[in-house]
């Protein structure tokens, strides 16, 4: 499993989480919503330093990973990060 972040995805957590050189962009299952892989729960983001980093990208020296603790979420898929460009919001898709 990796994680795949769009260009426009990437300079949207420039500007919309202000992330820097040398910070952590965790992505993290989290209880509520619902996703295309699990009823009942769906993808949280937030910017923290990493305590069982288990999958990790690093793009323009910005960290981006997944703990050990969140793998069950994915079930096996890859996460793609991408920006609806209508909304100007974050998109996730899972592929095998």
């Amino acid at each position: 499993m990796k994680i795949i972040i769009s260009p426009e995805a990437k300079q949207w957590f420039k500007e919309d989480m202000e992330a820097k050189s040398g910070e952590y962009i965790r992505f993290y299952a989290r209880y509520g919503g619902s996703s295309s892989l699990h009823e009942g729960f769906s993808l949280g983001v937030t910017k923290e330093q990493p305590l069982d980093l288990a999958i990790e990208l690093v793009e323009d020296d910005i960290h981006f990973y997944i703990e050990d603790r969140d793998i069950w979420y994915f079930d096996g898929h890859d996460l793609h990060v991408n920006v609806d460009p209508k909304r100007k919001e974050l998109t996730y898709s899972y592929e095998k």
